[in-house]
Parts: structure tokens; sequence; C-alpha cells
């Protein structure tokens, strides 16, 4: 089970907003559940049992809540990210006797089905539950699924319908890369397709179900959720949604703002769907919040790291992050008549630097507006388009540097010998200009200058190097595979 997911939590809050956040966190099964109010929520275990440093428990238990009001009752599903700490205590974890699992990137994930219920026994007349799938892997949109399936059922009958999931995931296959595959789970069968690795985008147009792609039947399991479609949370930045792919690009960081976790999430795995196949080079949370523990190292009076995308919902950190250059709130378009009161900025792109290089698609644009006003089942469409459109334009971004790098590769002379060269040639900068300068770009820049100043600043990109690197890497094994074939 654990190399799909590592463990379930239950949290569980009586309280009602606006007053302080008080959760507490108890695990399955037969756990003390404490709350110390002067310390915080407390975790004494996790289902099925996996060590958790308490900077982790602590970062779970505050990230499975909303840290704003959603509703008076019902439920919501977001997710996050937050700092893996088990190497740096796997002295620890050998002594529980648990084999807790190498982290991929570093990082641990969480999906959280989040509930709230009037409950007349509790002082602040309300009961907030949230369960929590961990798990090593960037598979939001099948991970969102499953707790989306299993959190209402938990809520009704406990303890055995999260063993009887813990049962269901166990049973699964092996997640090998590029699998696609049946997984049964709480009496559905779940159709999925693994991406080969996590810097490469799955498409609907190349997804290998042997039927045409139904969001309703199947599953890209590391795209962004489609519920509710993402037009909807972007309708207030449409127009501007190529300058934002621009951002991304460049590695500019973005804080993105939104009424919910719910919506923040969804909004930044999309953003971050839109990298590929661009080696991931800066850090991103689906929801972060105050109480964090890298909150003082990622928001503080400093410049924002480059390229951190942070989805967030309390309004603290629309002052604690005046000085970013960029701010994306997302949600609908106001209508009059229609007002809705959000605390933090109104929905919408705010940018103080950027000046767009690229001419967006004007035709696709209205068309997306268009379908903002349509059913679901069109909006899900409208919002796969948008999403094939701008990732078209990622992998066209690199067409002029992979045309380059092609004349860099040795001929067969320079490595017929033991001591030839089987590795790319140094990357010239002036040579990569004068070539593309000689052959242009597919992109529909607005002229020549904006192609050039683009393509410099994103030779400056950790997101240049990094793919580079991954470049060489590719051309040293490829040639080192034919000289000893």
């Amino acid at each position: 089970m654990s190399q799909w997911v590592l463990a379930f939590a239950i949290g569980q809050c009586h309280a009602i907003y606006p007053n302080y956040l008080s959760i507490i966190l108890h695990v399955i099964p037969c756990t003390t559940v404490n709350f110390d109010l002067d310390v915080g929520p407390i975790v004494c275990g996790v289902h099925p049992p996996l060590y958790l440093a308490p900077a982790e428990k602590e970062n779970i238990a505050f990230s499975s809540f909303p840290d704003s009001l959603q509703f008076e009752q019902g439920s919501e599903v977001h997710s996050f990210r937050i700092q893996d700490l088990g190497a740096s205590h796997k002295h620890i974890v050998l002594d529980h006797g648990n084999n807790r699992p190498d982290s991929i990137d570093g990082y641990l994930y969480g999906y959280s089905h989040f509930s709230q219920r009037r409950d007349n026994t509790s002082k602040r007349g309300y009961q907030q539950t949230s369960l929590v799938l961990l798990s090593h892997l960037q598979y939001p949109a099948l991970f969102t699924t499953l707790v989306m399936k299993l959190g209402p059922l938990f809520l009704i009958h406990g303890v055995p319908m999260l063993e009887t999931a813990c049962h269901n995931i166990a049973n699964w296959c092996s997640p090998s890369p590029g699998l696609t595959t049946e997984l049964g789970f709480l009496g559905s069968v779940l159709h999925v397709e693994l991406p080969i690795n996590a810097d490469i985008q799955q498409l609907t147009e190349t997804a290998s179900f042997h039927e045409k792609f139904d969001p309703a039947l199947h599953l890209l399991s590391s795209i962004a959720p489609l519920d509710p479609p993402p037009i909807s949370i972007f309708e207030a930045s449409l127009s501007h949604l190529w300058s934002i792919w621009e951002c991304l690009m460049l590695c500019e960081p973005i804080l993105v703002f939104g009424s919910s976790p719910a919506v923040t999430s969804q909004a930044v795995w999309w953003l971050r769907d839109l990298l590929r196949p661009i080696p991931l080079a800066n850090d991103f949370r689906p929801y972060f919040t105050i109480h964090d523990k890298d909150h003082t190292l990622l928001v503080n009076k400093l410049p924002p790291r480059s390229g951190l995308i942070l989805g967030v919902t309390n309004p603290f950190f629309q002052k604690s992050c005046a000085h970013w250059p960029h701010v994306l709130s997302v949600g609908l378009k106001t209508r009059c008549g229609n007002v809705t009161i959000m605390a933090g900025p109104p929905p919408g792109w705010c940018t103080r630097t950027h000046r767009r290089y690229i001419s967006k698609d004007r035709q696709l644009l209205t068309a997306i507006e268009k379908a903002c006003h349509a059913s679901v089942q069109h909006r899900i469409q409208a919002s796969l388009d948008l999403r094939r459109h701008l990732s078209s334009r990622t992998n066209t971004l690199l067409v002029p540097l992979n045309r380059y790098l092609n004349t860099l590769i040795p001929s067969p002379a320079e490595r017929t010998t033991v001591s030839g060269c089987r590795r790319l040639k140094p990357f010239s900068t002036v040579d990569f200009f004068s070539s593309l300068k000689a052959n242009g770009s597919p992109l529909p820049f607005k002229s020549a200058t904006k192609r050039r100043e683009f393509y410099e600043r994103w030779l400056k990109t950790p997101a240049f190097g990094l793919w580079l690197t991954q470049q060489e890497e590719v051309v040293h094994r490829t040639l080192q595979d034919k000289w000893a074939g």
C-alpha cells in the first residue's frame, strides 16, 4: 500500500469561525486524542502505522483544515504539499520498526476531505472533521477522487470503511511509470493512467485507454481535478492567462489567492501542470497556511523565491506578500446584482512588472469566455482545450533550443575512438541567439526584439539549467549505449 498511499489521518475540530481554529487530530486504531491550547494539535499515530516527525504532524493538522469560514454545513476537498522530514529522522523511523519509504522529491502530499456539521453537543455548535490521504506521489486527480469517495462514507461508517479502503489499495498493482490500469476502490472501478515521470505531461489525445478520453470515466492521475471545470475558477483572469503562462515559464513568483483551499489547490496544480515537460525548478504549495513550518522561509520581507507558486486563503497574506510582483486571485467575475463578499483581493490578475512578449490566441479566448456560460460538460471540454493550447506553447518554447542542441551533438567521426567525445558540446549563448535569429521561433512573439528578450530571461532561470542538464544526461547516455553496442 505504501507505494501508493503512506497513510490516512483523521482530524476533528469542535469549533465555529471566526474564533481560532482548534484542531484535534486523532489516529486509528486505538489512539489517544489530545488538544493543548498552548501546544496545538497532537498526533498519536496514523493508519496504517507510520512515524511522523512532530513538525510533520503539526503541518498536516493545520493544512487539512480551511483557515477561513467556508459554509455552515458541508464538505470540500483540497490538497497540500509539505516538507518530508523522514530522511532527517531515519534513525527514529527505524527505532519504531517502521520502514517508511523514502521521499521522491523531498515532500509529502496531503489530500484532505474536510466536513463541517452541526453538533448540539459541542460548545461551539459544529463538528469539523478532516480525512487526509498522505502520499509521496503527485497524483492530484487520482487522490482527490479517492478522498471524495471515501470521505462521506467514513463519516457514516467510521473505521471499518477506512480499513476497507486500505485493503483495496493494498491489493493494487505497483504504480509503475506509464501504467494504465483499473483500480478497484469501495465498490467502484477507476480507469487510471499514470505519467511516465513527474515532468511528462499527460494529454487526453495520447491517453492509453483504448477509447476516446471521457472525463467522467478516465483519470489522468497527474493533472489537476476537473471538478469544478478549471475555466470557472480562472474566469476573472481568462484574458490574462497568456501573461500568467509567461510568468510561469520565466520562473516568476506568483501568489494565488482564493476563497477556499479547494479553489487555490486546484488552481496551483493546474499552473504546475503547464510547466511540463520543463523540469520543476521551483517550489509550489497548493494550500499554504501561516502555521506551516516553512512560513517564515517562504513569506518574509525578502524578494520571493524564484518560481514560487503559493496558494493561500488567509487575508494576512495580502499584507505580508504586498511586495510580490504577481497576484492571481481566482474565482468568478463579479456580476451586477451578484456581489460576493470575499476577504483579500478581488478575483483577477495583478502584476507590477510583467509585459507580455507573445500574442494571445484571441479566437480561443472568445470560445473559452463563451463556454463559461455553458453546461458543465462544455466547460470541462473548454478547460481541456485551454490546457492543451498552453501546454503546446510550453513544448513550442523549447523548439529553438532543441534545434540548437542538435548542432552540439558530436558527429560520428568525433566519437569513433574510446577517447572521443560522447557528450554535448558546451552551450554557447552567442551561437544560440545566432540560431534563433536565423531560424526564428514557432511562438507568435510580438517582435524579434521581444523574442530575444524572452529567451535572454529564460536562459537565466533555474529551469533552463535543469533542462540543459537533463538534455546532457540523455545525450550522454544515448551515445554511451551506442558505443557499447
